[in-house]
């Protein structure tokens, strides 16, 4: 079900109507709906196993509904939607690789795996296009094992705007860097999403780093849905419905703390990083990165960004 909060938003580029997901047959999400207005900037947050990474897959078309309807710019869910970027959550593996910043890319661009790209003179200009986008061209000649985190996410957003999407899914590009390179990182998104005028939908396990960028936040959990402003949904009576137990909300020094008990919430997540919710980090991940573009990724899948 959906929490109630109270919204007014124009026609949605996002339409999710009384959504049943269910994973290993567990139910992940029950009946939610809610409407996501074209240019919005929506932070996605809620414990680990909350659905946030299978709610995403779903949108990809990668999941099937037990229930209910999810719709994109009006249409219907469709494997392969060219006008969804979607950036997985990274993998280790990503760190040792000596491809070059411009060819990683640029395999995204013609549908490659890991081969050399094709030199076709529309996907060059595209990869130029979205490097200029990300600041990217000074990273185009480095490989990307001399790439800190934080440049290697610039790559990966180059990555999902090939093709001009109108909507980006970014699952938990925060984790494993910096306080200085997630507000790099959520402050480039959010310019390149102005600039643009798409919508985005980023997860992350905790809310400060998003604070002055988000438009509103998706809260999941205990198979619920809550969409609205912060003041709306970071509630101490909203959040106890999504958890399902008792949650306290502090505001200190310009930042907000959900609670649980004397423990911090997002605190917790990291401790039980494997969850049920396909957010477990040792599984094959068969990705459709909304451009058309198919990669098969097996291995261990870790945030050591």
């Amino acid at each position: 079900m959906t929490v109630s909060v109270s919204m007014s938003v124009k026609a949605g580029a996002l339409e999710v109507e009384h959504v049943v997901l269910e994973l290993g047959g567990r139910p992940i999400l029950k009946d939610a709906s809610f409407t996501v207005a074209a240019g919005e900037f929506i932070g996605v947050l809620g414990p680990n196993g909350a659905g946030k990474t299978t709610l995403m897959r779903a949108m990809l078309g990668l999941l099937p509904l037990s229930k209910g309807t999810i719709r994109v710019n009006g249409a219907a869910v469709v494997r392969g939607n060219p006008s969804i970027g979607y950036m997985p959550q990274t993998r280790s593996g990503l760190a040792g690789r000596h491809v070059r910043g411009r060819d990683f890319v640029a395999m995204a661009a013609d549908g490659h795996r890991w081969g050399l790209p094709r030199a076709n003179a529309a996907a060059r200009a595209d990869v130029d296009r979205v490097l200029d986008l990300v600041d990217g061209k000074t990273l185009a000649t480095r490989p990307l094992s001399e790439l800190s985190g934080g440049e290697r996410q610039r790559l990966l957003l180059a990555q999902c705007l090939l093709g001009n999407p109108k909507l980006l899914l970014l699952d938990e590009p925060l984790i494993s860097l910096d306080p200085r390179h997630q507000t790099g990182v959520v402050d480039l998104v959010r310019r390149v999403q102005r600039e643009l005028g798409i919508t985005v939908l980023f997860s992350a396990h905790e809310l400060n780093p998003l604070l002055n960028a988000i438009d509103r936040v998706l809260y999941l959990g205990n198979g619920r849905a809550a969409l609205g402003t912060i003041d709306e949904v970071i509630t101490k009576p909203v959040l106890s419905q999504l958890y399902g137990s008792p949650i306290d909300v502090m505001h200190v020094n310009g930042r907000i703390f959900v609670m649980a008990g004397d423990v911090e919430v997002d605190k917790l997540d990291h401790a039980h990083e494997d969850g049920p919710d396909g957010d477990s980090h040792a599984h094959d991940h068969d990705h459709d990165h909304g451009h058309g573009h198919h990669h098969h990724h097996t291995g261990t899948h870790s945030h050591d960004v």
